[in-house]
């Protein structure tokens, strides 16, 4: 490791900055996802994720790649869900070992209970504070890492 390869101080500096915003600012959005609708962030990515999918619906691996909170657990956690009625699982139809996720009506339902607060929170804690121009930086900045990342370990990562 060479000179080259020591991040500078002023990339500490965001790198440090980074992190504690994104921790903050999910921790935030958590509690006010909890406490207006009960529902944990967790659950709220994976029912977006399945909303925005083809028949609203992925296969496991597929839905672990997508999921930007924590991909740790994600069985456990499907498994509440089912519970909860929000999402099944499907057989695959030409992979008798592969299931998919499925979105249920409820899920549905609940996706759209949840989303007009959190998307206040993400304006609220997030959009208001940073300039447009700035958000468009950051969006071109954080859109060429993800591809950098991805072409370092192609396929696990969701693309940009």
């Amino acid at each position: 490791m060479g000179e080259d390869s020591i991040p500078s101080p002023a990339a500490l500096a965001a790198w440090r900055a980074f992190l504690t915003a994104h921790a903050r600012l999910t921790e935030r959005l958590e509690q006010e996802l909890q406490a207006a609708v009960g529902m944990p962030l967790t659950w709220y990515d994976v029912l977006v994720q399945l909303t925005e999918a083809p028949d609203q619906r992925l296969r496991m691996h597929e839905l672990a790649r997508k999921v930007l909170l924590s991909r740790a657990g994600l069985t456990r956690l499907i498994d509440r869900m089912v519970a909860a009625g929000l999402v099944e699982r499907v057989p695959c139809p030409d992979d008798r070992r592969g299931t998919y996720v499925a979105l249920t009506a409820e899920g549905r339902r609940a996706n759209l209970e949840a989303a007009p607060a959190h998307l206040a929170g993400i304006h609220q804690h997030f959009a208001r504070h940073i300039p447009p121009a700035a958000l468009e930086e950051m969006t071109r900045a954080f859109n060429a890492l993800v591809a950098a990342l991805e072409q370092d370990c192609p396929g696990r990562l969701p693309p940009p």
